[in-house]
């Protein structure tokens, strides 16, 4: 009797159950659709983002291995390199001093433009499907998550409507200088972390406001740890994506913030003593974070101690700001003079978009954040012109402030002209602001006319595809793993020309094998200039220099004892167990018959000609 009481309680509480976690699943349901419903407005334009961006890098596919940006391949297959090597964590074969290039001495991953943390991220997708399929998405998905991260900020910071944020998030994720760095320059188009700085910096102020939460006066000690740490933690996340887009960020944010503390002195007042305690919190979290990869960087081997370019030959011709880039809808190919080439057309903004910032200005000059925006935007153009000002390709006698930060370690290798890619979230903001202003006035006329006027003053840098061309096959030795049957894992191949920065395309062979094997010598920055400056590559050997000249010249060299002898001594530097000639190569049986001459016999190995050394 009992038992089948108990039965029969059992049968009837098990399709309740069921039915109230059938009923929990469908409210969950309904919540998320619900969620999307109020938020497919939003993402509709972080489609749209993703979208353009596909559509501006449309060349390099389907085929990213057979497809090179036109404007600037050398960079190129130096990120995908970069991006090879950075993929090696998987195989726990990874180090801040990496001896896959430049054998034996190595590269110091920390002193060049590497995007550590996105080759890391993305190193799945690089040993799947190759580095320059990796390259391809990140080209775009840089465009898109930027112009995304600025549209949640405006939104949902800023608080200003869909249109503007749109209008605005796109100009800071497409804007002439972003397209135009676009070209190869991975680390400086990763800028999707930066609203997210700027974020936890108006977050650390909010908490330090003790006039913040009128529920509950007071400083908000959690919010502060919280954002402080959030803010060491993302600065350290940056510094392995891109060190010169954090420190124009900074720049930009120190000056801003001063600015808008003079402009609301008692908003100053009231978060200063939590704003700094955050801020020293934060440096001391970022300090522990990063103390060995910044040691490494500039005390470690193969560090550099200057910066690797002149900052009078990047500066920003002062004319080149109301011209529009050759890379927008309205651009000529006239306004490249103007500039050092085309992966630096970054003042490109046009006169329309000046004109309508200029006035956007004047109408929103009262509000503090604008008055801060406008001086922090005079001021990086003030620093984008260089020591001395230029003015269609003509140098002046006025020298500009950039003079000033000369000789500054660490500073002075920031390139000048890449200031004026801060001015573009600043514009963005005013115009926002303005655009946001301009839909909630009462006037019909003004809630037309002026969103309108900003679409008009943004259509002509509006960003047209980037080009592309074709680029040589990697040879099947290397694609099909051939080359194991020459060189070991971990060892050292020499290709024939040598990898050089003006002409890095055997790095492709090593990309091809998932930078596997190490190459001698390469395109890097290292400490080979006078002094142990920085300079682009290495010295070369002189069977490197040999070999050189017979692919430039095609002459066949005479070679006798002695030139054998410092073939063999040049291959004991290198440590290299395999010397490999592409099909390809500039007067390839001319570097046939030298090689032979120096190493003996070739070997045909699929389709290329191998030497065993070592």
């Amino acid at each position: 009797m009992t038992s089948t009481a108990h039965a029969a309680q059992g049968a009837e509480s098990g399709p309740a159950t069921t039915d109230t976690d059938s009923g929990q699943s469908r409210v969950r349901g309904e919540r998320w659709v619900g969620k999307l419903r109020r938020h497919r407005a939003d993402l509709g334009i972080l489609l749209l983002f993703v979208v353009l961006a596909a559509w501006l890098t449309q060349g390099m596919w389907p085929t990213p291995s057979a497809r090179v940006l036109a404007l600037n391949p050398e960079d190129q297959a130096l990120y995908e390199w970069f991006l090879a090597a950075d993929a090696r964590v998987l195989h726990g074969d990874f180090s801040l001093l990496s001896d896959r290039l430049n054998a034996p001495d190595g590269v110091n991953m920390m002193a060049n433009t590497t995007v550590i943390a996105l080759g890391v991220l993305f190193a799945p997708v690089t040993l799947a499907f190759g580095a320059p399929v990796t390259f391809a998405l990140l080209a775009a998905l840089n465009l898109a998550g930027t112009a995304a991260a600025w549209y949640l900020l405006f939104t949902r910071t800023l608080r200003v409507r869909r249109l503007a944020a749109a209008l605005a998030a796109g100009l800071c994720g497409f804007g002439p200088g972003m397209l135009s760095q676009t070209n190869s320059h991975l680390h400086m188009t990763a800028q999707w972390l930066v609203p997210v700085l700027i974020w936890l910096v108006v977050r650390l102020v909010r908490a330090a406001d003790p006039q913040a939460r009128p529920e509950q006066p007071g400083v908000d000690r959690r919010g502060v740890v919280t954002s402080a740490v959030g803010l060491a933690v993302a600065v350290s996340v940056q510094v392995f994506i891109g060190e010169e887009v954090l420190f124009l960020t900074a720049v930009a944010m120190v000056i801003l913030s001063l600015v808008y503390a003079a402009a609301n002195p008692a908003l100053a007042r009231r978060v200063l003593p939590g704003f700094l305690a955050g801020m020293a919190l934060a440096v001391v979290v970022a300090g522990v974070l990063l103390a060995y990869p910044l040691w490494f960087q500039f005390a470690g081997p193969q560090s550099v101690p200057n910066g690797m370019f002149s900052p009078y030959y990047f500066s920003a011709d002062l004319a080149s700001w109301p011209a529009i880039s050759p890379l927008s809808l309205a651009g000529s190919d006239q306004a490249a003079q103007l500039t050092t080439g085309p992966a630096e057309y970054n003042t490109f903004l046009g006169w329309p978009l000046l004109v309508a910032a200029v006035g956007a200005t004047v109408w929103l000059i009262r509000r503090p954040v604008v008055i801060a925006a406008a001086v922090t935007g005079l001021a990086m153009v003030a620093l984008s012109l260089g020591p001395t000002i230029v003015v269609h390709r003509e140098a002046t006698e006025i020298s500009g402030p950039y003079a000033l930060l000369l000789g500054i370690p660490v500073v002075d290798g920031a390139l000048p002209m890449r200031f004026a890619l801060a001015l573009l979230p600043l514009i963005a903001t005013v115009l926002a602001l303005a655009v946001d202003r301009a839909l909630a006035a009462e006037q019909r006329s003004v809630r037309i006319l002026l969103p309108v006027s900003a679409v008009i003053a943004l259509l002509p840098i509006f960003p047209t595809p980037l080009p592309v061309s074709t680029r040589p096959e990697v040879p099947q030795f290397f694609t099909a793993g051939h080359w194991r049957d020459c060189v070991e894992p971990g060892g050292v191949l020499v290709p024939v020309p040598l990898a050089t920065p003006q002409e890095p395309w055997p790095m492709r062979w090593a990309v091809a094998a998932d930078a596997s094997f190490a190459l001698p010598e390469g395109f890097f920055i290292g400490p080979y200039a006078a002094g142990g400056k920085a300079s682009m590559g290495t010295y070369k050997q002189p069977t490197s220099q040999l070999l050189t000249e017979v692919a430039k010249t095609g002459a066949v060299p005479a070679v006798g004892d002695a030139e054998r002898q410092q073939a063999q001594q040049d291959i004991r530097f290198w440590n290299a167990s395999c010397v490999v000639l592409g099909d390809d190569a500039p007067h390839a049986d001319s570097l046939r018959t030298t090689l032979e001459s120096l190493l003996g016999p070739a070997t045909r190995a699929v389709d290329v000609w191998t030497w065993r050394v070592g």
